[in-house]
């Protein structure tokens, strides 16, 4: 039985046409993907543009200040950021079209990398900041990502950070002028709560009996923070108690001022004593200390307000206000100022 053997010609034809077919097959996917996926950008309108009919803020007669504003509507709503980090992309955006004096059609790449030049010198968080702000602003605000589309984000360098002992934060602590920021200092260094966590504080967040803190919406809109419980010891315990029953003031807030009086009073405390310390600083102690006590990092992430990031952690760890409680107490946190 003889079989029939196609030419070798026609075999080589018959796998040019499938490469041809398959090639264009690839392109037309690859376009049908960037025309979903809005990359034909004179056919997207930008956030500020969206409007052409009436034009109520176009970019050519929009004023920088009608221009933020849209902004941080969209920041809001759009992006859904927390209040803290819109305030951080109008702030550097004002910043940034304060220097170049430009109108927004105007600008180009080549002004927007002689104004990051000038950060080269500042630390890479505060470059990254810069950066995140403007790429926001003109990649998903404006839809003019070719702007920023070649800029890259400073490489982050991780390096031990010394964290004071004991005996350090005694030191310290003897040092602070105020009952008030006594108080302070021991709520942050035992409890892990961040800087402007303890600030909003009200007298309904704390139960003082159980030594219990239960922030309400402290970030509502927050993807990375949480703020679910936490607790404080018997040391803080008692500080709290006669600095409340000292407290003069129908103001909710349990410390009723800016973060300067806090700062103010730690950097008197550390001239006097060459000890560095932070409401930050406080909270890296914290969490070293429970995990030299043997709490496991899901639970310290908890008492700190951390999201969740591993299965563990987030489906099959129980985080009842109770087993916490019964975990921070069984570690004994003691810093020693009593």
């Amino acid at each position: 039985m003889s079989v029939a053997v196609p030419a070798k010609g026609r075999i080589i034809g018959d796998r040019q046409r499938h490469c041809v077919k398959g090639e264009l097959q690839v392109q037309t996917q690859k376009l049908r993907f960037l025309a979903w996926a809005g990359r034909d950008l004179n056919s997207r309108p930008s956030a500020c543009q969206a409007d052409q009919a009436d034009n109520p803020c176009g970019l050519p007669t929009c004023t920088t200040t009608e221009l933020l504003t849209k902004f941080k509507s969209f920041c809001e709503i759009d992006l859904r950021l927390s209040k803290r980090t819109v305030e951080g992309h109008l702030w550097w955006t004002k910043r940034f079209l304060t220097a170049i004096n430009k109108p927004i059609g105007q600008i180009s790449s080549e002004d927007i990398r002689t104004y990051l030049a000038q950060t080269i010198d500042k630390s890479q968080s505060t470059q990254a900041n810069v950066l995140k702000s403007l790429k926001v602003f003109f990649r998903d605000f404006l839809r003019m990502p070719n702007l920023v589309e070649s800029f890259r984000f400073p490489k982050e360098t991780w390096t031990p950070k010394p964290v004071p002992t004991k005996d350090d934060l005694r030191r310290f602590f003897k040092e602070l002028d105020s009952l008030t920021t006594q108080t302070a200092f021991l709520v942050y260094a035992t409890s892990g709560m961040r800087r402007n966590e303890l600030l909003s504080l009200t007298i309904d967040d704390i139960d003082l009996e159980k030594r219990m803190i239960i922030p309400k919406n402290a970030h509502q809109t927050s993807t990375t923070k949480i703020s679910w419980v936490s607790f404080f010891n018997i040391e803080t315990q008692s500080y709290l108690r006669r600095y409340l029953s000292n407290r003069h003031t129908d103001n909710n807030r349990i410390f009723p001022f800016t973060e300067t009086a806090i700062r103010r009073g730690f950097t008197r405390a550390s001239k006097k004593t060459s000890v560095h310390i932070t409401p930050q600083v406080l909270r890296e102690w914290f969490c070293c200390q429970l995990g030299e006590l043997g709490v496991p990092d899901r639970y310290v992430d908890a008492f700190c307000g951390r999201t969740p990031k591993s299965v563990l952690a987030k489906h099959y760890t129980d985080y009842l206000p109770e087993k916490l409680k019964r975990i921070y107490d069984d570690a004994n946190l003691v810093v020693g100022v009593v």
